[in-house]
Parts: C-alpha cells; structure tokens; sequence
C-alpha cells in the first residue's frame, strides 16, 4: 500500500511518519531529502541547476551550497519557480520509480511519500489513498515558534500561503487531525489502517 502524506507546515507531518515507522515498519520517502539528494555532485539534478544558476552556487569542494542558493531564491518568485521546474520533474521520477519497486517485489509493505505539495504536484494518482495532516492554526504557529524559532508574523505568512485545512481534506482520502495529541492523533490512523485491513 502506497501512501501520500501531506499537510501545512507545523501539521505535525513527521509526528504521523514517526508512527507508521515504527508501528507498521513503514518504509518512509521524505520528498525534500530526494531533492537535496538529487542535487549532490554526479546526481541527475546538480548539473541541472549549476546551469542555470552559475558556479557562483558551489562552495570549495564543487558541492551546492545550498545557503547560498537559498538566498538566491527566497524572495525571487521567478528564481524559485526556475529551480522548482529543474527539480520536482526528477524528484517525481525518482519517487515513481521507488513505487514501481515496492509494488513489484515487496507488495506488502506500507510506502509512505511525504510532501507538503502531492497536491499541487499530482501525486493522487500515484498513489493508493492521500492523507492530509490538519491541525489548529494556532496550534501550528505555537510549534513553528518553539521549534523553527518563528516570529508569530512570520508563521502566520508562510500558513498563510499554503492551502487551508479545508483545501488539504477536500483532496484527500483521508483526514488526520492532529490538534489533540499524540493518542487522538495515533487511534485515528490505527482505526483507519484496521478499516483497511479487515477489508481485505
């Protein structure tokens, strides 16, 4: 069984990853580590990039430096959109051929695809059931503050220009709401995995 898992920042994403790893020996393809990884030296995506960006991103040992490149992008919305075209092309490539893999020779163990954008990517088609993470905006700004340092203003934009929770649940399969701790959060997904395999 193939699952997407998306969500706002600070839904609490790797809360849902953390149990399905250990509960369910999920195996768990986090789509931002592809990413980086595709951008390492000799992979698809690092020639790519060093095109159109310049040699001026790399540091003394060739490698990407991705504070750098960073910095390039983080206000430039065309920038972004250059580099988010080089990458999620191979990133979906990767993720695909990884689904092809597991469907083939291991069917019966849960993948797990982790992204904040399966949505506006078009991942639903790729996989078996899309879950979304929603959580209580106020909650999220409380987690963004203490474990990313956030300003309130600057937690409140970033939520602000992701979809809404209502967005994330009307294109999923399923809803995880994760504003009432870990228990609340845990039964829910074992309710609906035990909905699943009695099933069939």
């Amino acid at each position: 069984m193939i699952i997407g898992v998306t969500g706002g920042v600070g839904a609490g994403k790797s809360t849902i990853l953390d149990y399905l790893k250990s509960e369910y020996h999920a195996y768990i393809i986090m789509a931002d580590d592809v990413a980086k990884d595709l951008m390492n030296l000799g992979q698809t995506g690092y020639d790519a990039v060093v095109s159109e960006f310049g040699s001026e991103i790399l540091d003394a040992d060739k490698m990407i430096d991705r504070p750098k490149l960073s910095s390039i992008v983080f206000n430039n919305d065309e920038k972004l959109e250059r580099l988010n075209n080089l990458i999620h092309p191979l990133v979906k490539d990767y993720i695909l051929e990884k689904f092809d893999f597991y469907r083939t020779y291991i069917p019966d163990r849960i993948v797990v695809l982790e992204a904040a954008l399966l949505i506006e990517e078009g991942y639903k088609e790729f996989v078996d059931e899309l879950w979304a993470v929603i959580t209580n905006t106020d909650v999220r700004i409380q987690r963004l503050k203490e474990t990313r340092g956030y300003s309130e203003e600057k937690a409140r934009s970033i939520i602000d220009n992701q979809l809404s929770n209502e967005e994330f649940a009307a294109n999923s399969d399923f809803v995880i709401n994760n504003s009432y701790g870990l228990e609340a959060t845990q039964k829910q997904i074992k309710d609906h995995l035990d909905r699943i395999i009695n099933q069939q």
